[in-house]
């Protein structure tokens, strides 16, 4: 045997030597792959990131980054015209939902489909139904309507003496803790930040030591919804609401929530001052601001307009009471769940929106006492969408766009109406309901609203897949 022969074979058995090894590794690597993925779900479910799958976790515990952008959405298809066409039609509508319309999973189905303007062409169901999350819109079009879209909220401190300050909560339902290390910030709203100010200015006066209080008192009555489940708030589902709070009362070791966000707040504010050169007694108490308070240092949250983006993209709970809170403030002058919701409900009736039907009893739908008609979510729809309402727009460019992004981000999985479909989700136990925009087949918008109650528990996912394809249908349908 030659020399090259020889090195030839030892190259060979190296090889069968290392296939060897890498066959006898693939069961475990395969094992520690399946491990992780089991820890990986695992976690998501606990901190919420399953978004409400079985109506017992209705929003993320992990507040999104702020600040945080999507890459552009995936170009909407063109289509072709030829000529002018008239409006879809409930014959062609009907035909394309017909499959999807007997999906023994649609239990007690409420669904509306219209055109951009004008009446439904598809109504079937009828009454009210629990709306769950799609609630939201309503919240999110009087937020905006009485608000205003550019308005901002405060978090303030002002002296309460020449070495006392109040921390004032002013209803920000987005301040962090941190201000965030990488990352574009949209805006200034942390309790670090707010910290830095204030040593400075306290500096500035030769103040060195402070006593601390904080003011909650934007917001009035109970901070538990008595319309919620009990559990909501043992079983961390919900933040109580609250004028002052940071990263949404959300506990730092990313489980669960803290028992008290203000004091929370507090505490963590008197952190940040001592690490800026500011002794903070210790004692930390709840008290009221006087009206002439002079002001000290504040920090601006997001615009409305971003606020109402942000809780219909990711469904937030929190976000979305603090702003109903807001809309009782600016319309019945009291920052609280009742005048919230008659806040919203006189903004809509003004906007020509019918609620006699309805009964409402939060910002966020979490209540199982709330009734909506799908109709009502259609028109809120259309309203939002219209050139005569432009500072409603935040309510359409917030809705999650199918298997891209927000609460839509995990579903319409190989569907066609994958970026074609954007729509606010809705799940309670019991509760699956979809509302949105898609684009027929002709280039045509067409809005939707699709809820199913009593759906049993065992069949959520089963019955939120039904209704992906009822959107799905309408996105490939030349209606």
């Amino acid at each position: 045997m030659s020399r090259a022969e020889r090195r030839s074979r030892r190259r060979s058995r190296r090889r069968n030597r290392t296939r060897s090894r890498t066959r006898r590794a693939l069961p475990w690597v395969a094992g520690v792959l399946v491990l992780a993925l089991a820890g990986g779900a695992a976690a998501a479910y606990r901190t919420g990131r399953l978004e409400d799958w079985f109506g017992d976790q209705p929003a993320p515990l992990v507040a999104p980054v702020p600040g945080f952008t999507a890459p552009p959405a995936p170009w909407p298809r063109v289509v072709a015209r030829t000529a002018p066409s008239a409006g879809p039609t409930g014959a062609a509508v009907r035909r394309a939902l017909g499959p999807a319309l007997h999906d023994p999973h649609l239990a007690d189905l409420r669904a509306v489909v219209a055109p951009l303007e004008g009446a439904p062409v598809l109504d079937l169901g009828h009454g009210t139904s629990t709306p769950a999350s799609t609630l939201k819109l309503l919240t999110a079009v009087a937020a905006l309507e009485v608000l205003r879209p550019e308005t901002t909220f405060a978090t303030r401190v002002v002296t309460a003496g020449r070495r006392e300050i109040v921390l004032v909560g002013g209803g920000d339902p987005f301040l962090e803790s941190k201000q965030p290390a990488e990352g574009p910030a949209r805006h200034d709203a942390s309790l670090e930040t707010l910290a830095s100010r204030t040593a400075k200015e306290l500096h500035r006066r030769g103040v060195t030591t402070v006593r601390l209080t904080y003011d909650t008192s934007l917001f009035s009555g109970p901070r538990v919804n008595p319309h919620w489940p009990k559990s909501y708030i043992p079983d961390d589902v919900v933040t109580p609401t609250t004028a002052l709070w940071a990263d949404e009362g959300l506990n730092p070791d990313g489980y669960g929530r803290v028992p008290d966000p203000p004091a929370t707040a507090a505490g963590l504010f008197a952190s940040y001052l001592r690490k800026d050169g500011i002794e903070v007694r210790p004692a930390i108490t709840q008290a009221k601001a006087r009206r002439d308070a002079r002001e000290v240092a504040s920090v601006t949250s997001l615009p409305v307009a971003d606020i109402v983006e942000r809780v219909l993209q990711y469904s937030d709970n929190e976000g979305a009471e603090v702003l109903a809170h807001q809309v009782g403030l600016a319309v019945e002058g009291e920052g609280s769940y009742d005048a919230g919701v008659r806040g919203v409900t006189r903004t809509l009736h003004g906007l020509g929106i019918d609620l006699s039907d309805a009964t409402i009893q939060d910002g966020s739908g979490l209540s199982r006492h709330d009734r909506l008609d799908a109709e009502t979510l259609v028109r809120v729809l259309q309203m939002a969408s219209s050139p005569d309402h432009p500072e409603l727009r935040s309510v359409i460019t917030g809705l999650p766009i199918a298997a891209y992004d927000g609460s839509l981000g995990y579903r319409f999985d190989h569907s066609p109406g994958r970026g074609l479909v954007r729509a606010k989700t809705g799940t309670l136990t019991g509760t699956s309901a979809l509302a949105g925009l898609t684009s027929d087949a002709r280039g045509r918008v067409l809005v939707f609203a699709f809820v199913s109650n009593h759906v049993k528990k065992a069949e959520t996912l089963d019955t939120r897949a039904a209704l992906d394809r009822l959107a799905s249908a309408l996105a490939t349908c030349r209606c």
